[in-house]
Formats: structure tokens, sequence, C-alpha cells
């Protein structure tokens, strides 16, 4: 079976996405070729050429020749219409219709109009956690029946032994745009005279964190984690992360301190937690999402 896989996020971003479209690489082998279909180039004017050209148009046309068995888009920018092949969707998250506010006018604008319709054109929908799907059934009316929760793995890089800066610091990974919260955590570590260590890509807006992958990153490296407490992060996290209220703070700096004094547990408890995210895993629950698409 031939998958089409739109990797034009790649061309976009070194976040999270593009670590799980290189993550999906892994469905490929047995009844599985992957066939890579994207718009290459950079900048606003290919992200609008994307959304307004390849997505609802060149994409389908592509996909529909016989070319591909299934058709799979790693994010929820993809057909609106239902293309001749089965189509898959990835849906991270829907922080953009919950929080417009904190995304650019071009991205508010696009998932306004278009999010919905591309879910409704995909034959099964992949949330990468349960707060994701129940994102989609509540916010989008998306059939709990169509919904595939598949959670994103970690890298085998990501371990106790691996490099490290030295000296103490926080670390907030992330791209650096206003839906990050970085404000605030900058304001709890100049009140506890820490030092705030961050990476990540600019991204768009005034710099004011949050996505699962950095969460088991950490967990996986042997890191105490401090988190956001409701939404997909304190699922991502379980009971192996400080959990914070991440509009104050005086609640982030907080957690901050505890995080510090249960260091060892904290870390023993991440190790843990993160053996359950595998990207082979991952890939292999991905294949059976094609499979049941495909048939």
């Amino acid at each position: 079976m031939k998958v089409g896989l739109d990797v034009s996020p790649l061309d976009q971003t070194l976040a999270g996405t593009a670590r799980y479209v290189q993550g999906l690489e892994g469905t490929a082998g047995g009844d599985i070729e992957l066939v890579r279909l994207a718009h290459r180039g950079r900048g606003r004017a290919h992200t609008v050429y994307r959304d307004v050209v390849w997505y609802p148009v060149v994409l389908p046309r592509l996909a529909g020749r016989g070319r591909v068995d299934v058709l799979h888009c790693p994010t929820f920018r993809g057909p609106l219409t239902p293309p001749a092949c089965p189509l898959v969707v990835t849906v991270h998250d829907l922080a953009v219709l919950r929080h417009p506010e904190t995304f650019n006018q071009w991205t508010r604008h696009y998932s306004r109009l278009c999010v919905s319709r591309v879910v409704r054109a995909a034959r099964i929908v992949i949330a990468v956690s349960e707060h994701t799907k129940q994102e989609l059934v509540e916010l989008l009316a998306t059939p709990a029946e169509k919904i595939r929760v598949v959670p994103n793995g970690v890298s085998d890089v990501f371990s106790p032994d691996g490099p490290a800066e030295v000296g103490d610091y926080v670390l907030a990974v992330g791209t650096l745009e206003p839906r990050k919260n970085l404000a605030r955590l900058a304001d709890a570590t100049r009140r506890l005279g820490l030092e705030l260590r961050i990476a990540g890509n600019t991204g768009w807006g005034d710099v004011r964190l949050g996505s699962g992958i950095p969460i088991v990153e950490a967990m996986a490296s042997g890191t105490p984690v401090v988190t956001s407490r409701g939404g997909a992060t304190e699922e991502v996290a379980g009971e192996a992360a400080v959990l914070v209220d991440p509009l104050d703070p005086t609640s982030i700096a907080g957690g901050i301190e505890v995080a510090q004094e249960r260091r060892d547990e904290l870390a023993r408890a991440g190790l843990e937690r993160a053996r359950a995210f595998d990207w082979a895993e991952t890939a292999r629950r991905t294949a059976d999402v094609y499979r049941e698409a495909a048939a």
C-alpha cells in the first residue's frame, strides 16, 4: 500500500511538527510504502501558497491520480473536501480555536475558515492525546468514532547520559511566539533568582511554553518537569511532573521550587513515564490507521 505523506511542514519548522513527520517515516516497511509529497519553500509567501493552492487544489490532484492509496496530512492543514483516496489528518491541538489571539492574523483567518472542513474531509482523524480528541468533539463536533488517539514518541537521543550544557538553569523549549507563555516563565525565574535558558526558533510577535514532545524529551533525559495544569501537557506528564497554573507567575515559581526539592524523585518518575512514548510504537499504530482507512 502506498501512503502519500505531506512533508511540507519540514520546510516550515524544526519544532514538534517536524519531529512528528520524521517519526512517521518509521511507518515505512512491510506493506507500507511512503511517498513524500511537498511544496518546498519557506517564508510567508510559501505559507500562503500552501494554504490557498497546495492543500485545496494541488495535493488532492497528486493523490487522486492513483499515485497513492491513502493520503496523510500530519497537521490540520489539508484538503478542504475528500480527495479521491482516503484522507488521514493528524490534529496536535486546537489552541488556535480556543485562544486565537495568541496566533498571527493569517493562521487565525485560515483556521477559522478551514480547520473544520479539513477535519470533515478526513476519513480518520489522529489525535495525539485524549485531550485533543475531546477538543475535536467539543469544538468541531467530530464524531468520536472517527478519531484514533496515537501519542507521539521520543527519540533515543534523549537520555540521562546525553550531551548537556553545564550549570543549573531552567530550560524552556518552544518556538518564540506569544502562545508559549515565556513572559510569565521569565517573571517566575526572576523571582527565584534562577537563570532561564530558551531553546527555540523565532516565531512571530512579541515574545511573551507547551507541547507534549518537549515534555517527554525532558523526562527521557532525566530532567524534572514543570508544566501547565489542564490540557494535553498534563495528560502527557501523568504523575511525573509538577503541575502549575500557567497564568500565574507565583504558581510557576512555586512549581519550580518543588521540582528542585523533588529532583531525584521526579527524574526517576519521568524516565519511567517516558518509556510509554516510543516512535516505533507510534509508527506501528499509525500504519494500522492507514490500513483501516484504506479498507
